[in-house]
């Protein structure tokens, strides 16, 4: 199965538990061993998965000896904690204190607090060795929200990588904070939040009555503005596709994408998929290149991920649309090479031939003449 097939079976087995989980050590065995399992960890090895680690919190003046419930090990090293606790608790501030004082005595940069059902993911982005107070990433397993699918597979055995970790959790963590307000704003906005939007729209005195009258005005167009958003998006999911002739008119050669990559997004729909391939290649190329620089575009036969979001600078296409899966990669003489692959993971293997093609691109000289 796929990572994204994993967990929604593990999903589904806790839904069907869940009620019927009452303690902290029912929770570790029915439910967060078979979560590091899905993370690729082999729970049977004492060298990987670490139960009742000891971390001697007495360094902080506190207490010794503590214990964690999980440690995950690579290369002898902690590379993650997970403090548990049993189904339905509340994972209020005393819980993710307990995990604060075991963060700082190990050189782990990730920690994870859970009661089987949401995992809390935290880490040291504004203050080395010293854990956030909040987390960077929440993960509802009888909620899952598939735009984190991607992210939270960075925490996997296989893709683990502590840098780019780290790099994208300081992203999350602050758009995570900026949902947040921007949901409390669109509940109740506050003063400052009415004043911003109408010193841009409304010239005249911001009085009291003006103030109060924006405020019901903000309010209102926050509404119609994410019923409108939704409803595109659904009239375009709705509308049936065109008959697809891309095979006899789109050219190979990326000199020619401007006709490859179609601009248009009428009746094509992305799939959970085509996104988690994305995230994977964005991931890998994160280390020769700025990741806001990998942009995707859909049509209706390839997903396309390209250099800049210029057409002139394809990277790779995806297939996923049939029964098998392909990657076409492009080469140092602007020709493609479709090749199949098994599963999503299997991206990783292209990861030189993918760093080559924007290294190619970066590098005009160093192309064939």
């Amino acid at each position: 199965m796929d990572f994204i097939e994993t967990l929604q079976a593990l999903s589904a087995k806790i839904q069907k538990q869940k009620d019927f989980v009452q303690t902290e050590e029912a929770t570790k065995q029915a439910f967060v061993l078979p979560f590091l399992s899905a993370l690729g960890y082999e729970i049977s090895d004492p060298m990987e998965v670490v139960p009742e680690f000891t971390a001697d919190a007495d360094l902080l003046g506190t207490k010794k000896g503590e214990k964690v419930d999980y440690a995950i090990m690579r290369d002898g090293k902690v590379i993650m904690l997970f403090e548990c606790k049993a189904a339905h608790t509340n994972l209020d501030d005393e819980h993710a204190s307990q995990l604060f004082r075991y963060f700082s005595v190990t050189e782990t940069r990730i920690g994870v607090l859970t009661d089987g059902i949401i995992y809390r993911f935290y880490s040291d982005i504004e203050q080395p060795h010293k854990m956030d107070a909040k987390p960077f990433m929440e993960f509802n397993m009888l909620d899952m929200q598939e735009y984190l699918v991607p992210e939270l597979k960075r925490l996997t055995k296989q893709a683990f990588n502590l840098n780019e970790i780290i790099s994208v959790a300081g992203e999350m963590k602050y758009s995570r904070e900026i949902k947040r307000i921007l949901g409390e704003e669109l509940g109740a906005p506050t003063d400052d939040f009415v004043r911003f939007l109408a010193r841009r729209v409304y010239k005249g005195m911001l009085t009291q009555s003006v103030r109060e009258l924006f405020t019901a005005i903000i309010k209102k167009s926050f509404t119609q503005f994410i019923n409108e958003t939704i409803n595109e998006r659904l009239k375009k999911a709705m509308t049936p596709p065109l008959p697809d002739t891309s095979a006899q008119t789109q050219p190979e050669a990326g000199s020619q994408g401007a006709k490859g990559e179609a601009e248009t997004q009428e009746g094509i729909i992305t799939t959970l998929e085509e996104l988690e391939g994305f995230y994977i290649i964005k991931s890998i190329l994160r280390q020769v290149t700025d990741p806001a620089r990998i942009a995707h575009r859909d049509t209706k036969s390839y997903f396309g991920i390209r250099l800049d979001d210029k057409q002139t600078k394809p990277i790779c296409r995806l297939h996923f649309g049939g029964d098998r899966k392909f990657i076409s990669l492009f080469s140092q003489d602007k020709q493609w090479e479709r090749v199949p692959i098994e599963k999503l993971d299997d991206l990783y293997k292209y990861a030189d031939r993918l760093k080559a093609t924007v290294a190619m691109h970066d590098n005009p000289a160093t192309q064939p003449g």
